[in-house]
């Protein structure tokens, strides 16, 4: 069973509406990066927590000069994330695409 034009034209529509937006992405990267904002946003849970840990845990042993290699690492791996947005959004994107797809093509769309 095809996929209509009507309904290819109503799954373009609700990706549109429901995938995230990249400018709002690089707003919550730079204000709240270093405790891995952007990721919450972008739905990578387990990969936000580790920069939010990375950061507590970097700023709790700053102290004994430990923490300065912690917030080392996580200041790298939020710069890296600036060039990553826009793959995540993109991968996101057509996660929902997929998923509006199989739906449609089940006939509960």
């Amino acid at each position: 069973m095809a996929v209509t034009t009507e309904q290819q034209i109503l799954i373009e529509q609700r990706v549109t509406n429901e995938a995230k937006s990249i400018g709002a992405a690089y707003l919550i990267w730079f204000f709240l990066g270093s405790l891995g904002g952007h990721r919450f946003y972008l739905g990578r849970k387990g990969s936000a927590i580790a920069i939010l840990l990375l950061t507590i845990i970097g700023f709790a042993t700053s102290f004994i000069g430990v923490g300065v290699v912690f917030l080392g690492i996580m200041g790298i791996w939020v710069l890296i994330d600036a060039f990553l947005i826009p793959g995540m959004v993109a991968k996101h994107k057509n996660q929902v695409r997929n998923e509006l797809l199989q739906r449609a093509l089940t006939g509960s769309l």
